[in-house]
C-alpha cells in the first residue's frame, strides 16, 4: 500500500483523487480486477462512468464553485423559462439540471485520472459493447476499467460462495 501511494503521488496531478477513484472501481470490480461496463445501483444499472461520477460528486458539494453553478443554472432556467412557479419543483428542476452538469464535469475529471492510473501502469481501460471489444470508443461501447499491478492490493478478497446461500433447511447462520 505504501509504494501504491508513493506511485500515485509522484504519477498523478491529484493522488488523493486518483486513489477514490482506484478505491471506488476496486469496490465493485470482479476477482479479475474488472469492472464495468455496467455497475447495478438504486437507479439500475449505470455505465461505470456515470457510477463513479455520481460516488464522487458530493465530494464537491460545498465547493465555492458548485455553489456558484447553482445560482447560474437557477438563473438560466428563469432566463429561460424552464423554473416551474412552486419553490419545491423548481429545486428539483435546478438540483436536476445540476446532477446533468457535475456527472458531465464529473466524467471528464474520471478520464484525466483513469488515463493518470493507465501510464502508472495501475489500471487498464478497454471498451465493451455493440459490436465488438475494441480499445477505442464509440458505436455504444462502454468503459471497462481493470485493476492491475500494484493496485490490485485494493481488491476486496470475497470468499467463493460469497452471496450464495449456503444453509441448508434447519440450520441457523453463524454470524
Amino acid at each position: 500500500m505504501s509504494h501504491l501511494l508513493e506511485v500515485l503521488a509522484n504519477k498523478s496531478t491529484r493522488p488523493r483523487y486518483a486513489f477514490m477513484v482506484l478505491n471506488l472501481v476496486a469496490d465493485v470490480a470482479r476477482p479479475d480486477g474488472s469492472a464495468g461496463p455496467f455497475v447495478p445501483s438504486e437507479q439500475g444499472l449505470l455505465t461505470l462512468r456515470d457510477w463513479l461520477s455520481d460516488a464522487l460528486g458530493p465530494m464537491g458539494a460545498r465547493d465555492p464553485r458548485r455553489l456558484a453553478m447553482e445560482r447560474a443554472v437557477r438563473r438560466s432556467m428563469e432566463q429561460d423559462g424552464k423554473l416551474p412557479d412552486d419553490e419545491q419543483a423548481a429545486g428539483r428542476a435546478v438540483l436536476a439540471q445540476m446532477h446533468q452538469r457535475v456527472r458531465a464535469s464529473g466524467k471528464t475529471n474520471l478520464s484525466r485520472a483513469v488515463s493518470e492510473l493507465v501510464r502508472a501502469d495501475l489500471m487498464r481501460r478497454h471498451y465493451q459493447g455493440y459490436r465488438v471489444d475494441h480499445e477505442n470508443r464509440g458505436a455504444q461501447r462502454h468503459a471497462v476499467y481493470t485493476i492491475i499491478g500494484r493496485a490490485r492490493c485494493l481488491l476486496r478478497t470475497r470468499p467463493a460462495n460469497a452471496g450464495k446461500d449456503t444453509n441448508r433447511q434447519g440450520e441457523l447462520p453463524l454470524h
